[in-house]
């Protein structure tokens, strides 16, 4: 049986942002006064990940980035042997202050955050780079193979995401939020990133929209999961994973360990 892609096919309730929001500023204002010497639970920092571009569900990972001083990195990069991982620790201490009694750990890129509740923090420490023709992305550490540093823009990538979420008349966010859904329910001991989800939607849509209230539409039951599912095996599958672009930013998004369960995931929407 398919199960078709809906509106507002997943809402997170109003109590469970609630929290999300009350940890992120305590999250931040520790932070703050560790890195910043400020009281803040604002500044410096943004969501990021799926909570950030819109795509988020109810079981979501809440990915946090937050800024910090240029000063560090200048630091921690002078260190021998692993800096970033150094760093990494540093920030951990700085949020275990205000979460005892939570399991706080350094991981790869962030400092991970799991509530008893179920809610999922990642926070990645990162330091603003603007460069000469005045383009924002961040630096942020991996300790991963001996330590190095890595580069995103989530915000170019966030704002990109929005953009076509409004022309589609919301049905990019629907359906990333859809194929979230699908593989929560249907495929959980299998890995499928957001990104992966955001990406290839965003790609795989083309000019495909919701229709407003008095429109009329030529295409059939279905089709537009077929489109999907089309675009998977034409145009990713039968080229090397890496042709996966993040929206916005323009970057490499890593698929392979994902295809095996989008591909599942599209299966079932249209069986």
């Amino acid at each position: 049986m398919s199960i078709l892609i809906t509106k507002y096919s997943d809402v997170i309730p109003s109590d469970v942002r609630s929290t999300i929001s009350r940890r992120y500023k305590t999250v931040t204002k520790a932070i703050n006064q560790e890195f910043w010497s400020s009281a803040s639970d604002t500044l410096h920092s943004f969501y990021v990940g799926s909570y950030g571009r819109g795509t988020a569900v109810s079981t979501s990972d809440i990915d946090i980035l937050i800024e910090i001083p240029k000063a560090e990195y200048n630091r921690y990069d002078n260190v021998y042997g692993n800096g970033q991982s150094r760093f990494l620790q540093a920030v951990k201490s700085s949020i275990q202050v205000s979460f005892p009694r939570s399991d706080v750990r350094a991981d790869g890129q962030v400092v991970k955050i799991n509530f008893s509740d179920g809610i999922y923090f990642e926070v990645l420490p990162a330091f603003k780079v603007i460069d000469w023709y005045g383009i924002e992305s961040y630096t942020y550490p991996d300790t991963n193979m001996g330590g190095n540093w890595k580069s995103a823009n989530p915000k170019a990538e966030q704002d990109e995401m929005k953009r076509k979420n409004n022309s589609s008349n919301g049905l990019l966010f629907d359906t990333c939020k859809h194929l979230r859904k699908i593989r929560d329910n249907y495929f959980s001991s299998y890995h499928l990133s957001g990104i992966v989800i955001d990406s290839f939607v965003y790609a795989a849509m083309g000019q495909w929209q919701w229709q407003l209230k008095g429109d009329s539409s030529s295409a059939a039951f279905g089709d537009y999961e077929r489109v999907l599912h089309n675009y998977l095996h034409q145009s990713i599958l039968s080229w090397p994973y890496n042709s996966l672009k993040a929206p916005g930013s323009g970057q490499i998004v890593d698929a392979v360990s994902s295809m095996e369960c989008l591909n599942k995931v599209l299966n079932k929407i249209i069986d």
